[in-house]
C-alpha cells in the first residue's frame, strides 16, 4: 500500500529535502511538489491525494488558508520552523506536525501515524459506511452519516442530531453542506440540513422526521420533492 503525496513549500531546498524523504519511503508515492498552494490545488483537482506535507508560512496563501479552501481534505502533516504553530495545526485535525530541520526518525514516525490512520478509516468505511469527524466538548467524534437525522444552526454552533445522540459543534452550516453528500442531504431552511432518508412525511411548511417538524423555506419544497424522488 502506498499513500499518494504532495509536498507544498515555498523553499526550494525544503521541498527537495521532503521530496527525497517521500521518494525513499516504501509506502509513499510522490505525486508532485509545489512552491505555492495554488499549484498544489490545481494538481489535486486531477489526482487523488491521500497525504499533504504542508509548510505553514507561504506567500499569498498560508498553509492554514490552503486547507480551509479544500472541499475534500486529505491527511495533513504540517511542516514549519516555528513551534508556536503546533497547537493550531492540531485544531485543523492535522495528522502530525514536523519542525524543521526534519529528522528521518521523526519523519518515519509521522508517516506511520498517517498509514495507521488511513487503514483505520478504510476499515471503518468498509464495515460501517461513510462518516465525518466532528469536534464536540474538546473531543473528536466519528459520526456515521447514515445515522444523522438533521443538522441545525444553533447560535454560534451547529447542532448535529443523530439516531444515537446530539452534539454541539463550533462550525458553520456551510461547512457541513460541503462535507455531506448532496445525494443524501439537502438544506431545506437557512437553519436546517436534513437527511433525505429520514424524512417520513412533508407538506408545504414542514418535513417530519420522527416527531420533529423541520421548517421548509418557501422555495425549498420543490427541491425536497426532487430529492425524495431520486433517493
Amino acid at each position: 500500500m502506498k499513500l499518494n503525496c504532495v509536498v507544498v513549500d515555498d523553499s526550494s531546498l525544503q521541498r527537495m529535502v521532503i521530496a527525497k524523504l517521500v521518494n525513499n519511503h516504501p509506502n509513499l508515492q510522490l505525486i508532485g511538489d509545489f512552491s505555492n498552494a495554488i499549484e498544489a490545488k490545481n494538481c489535486m483537482t486531477v489526482h487523488t491525494v491521500d497525504l499533504i506535507f504542508l509548510d505553514v508560512e507561504m506567500p499569498v496563501i498560508s498553509g492554514f488558508d490552503f486547507i480551509d479552501g479544500l472541499k475534500v481534505k486529505p491527511q495533513v502533516i504540517f511542516i514549519t520552523s516555528k513551534a508556536e504553530y503546533a497547537l493550531k495545526a492540531f485544531d485543523y485535525d492535522a495528522t502530525d506536525y514536523l519542525q524543521k530541520p526534519i529528522v528521518l526518525e521523526r519523519f518515519n514516525s509521522s508517516v506511520k501515524r498517517a498509514l495507521d490512520l488511513y487503514m483505520l478509516r478504510q476499515d471503518n468505511h468498509d464495515d460501517e459506511g461513510d462518516h465525518i469527524f466532528i469536534k464536540s466538548n474538546l473531543k473528536k467524534l466519528k459520526v456515521f452519516t447514515n445515522k444523522i437525522k438533521w443538522i441545525e444552526a444553533y447560535g454560534d454552533y451547529v447542532k448535529v442530531v443523530t439516531e444515537d445522540d446530539t452534539n454541539l459543534v463550533l462550525s458553520t452550516m456551510k461547512s457541513f453542506e460541503k462535507d455531506l453528500s448532496k445525494d443524501k442531504f439537502i438544506r431545506v431552511h437557512k437553519s436546517y440540513i436534513i437527511n433525505i432518508d429520514k424524512v417520513e412525511r412533508f407538506n408545504s411548511k414542514f418535513a417530519e422526521i420522527g416527531v420533529t417538524k423541520i421548517p421548509l423555506s418557501r422555495n425549498k419544497k420543490e427541491d425536497l420533492i426532487k430529492a425524495l424522488a431520486i433517493a
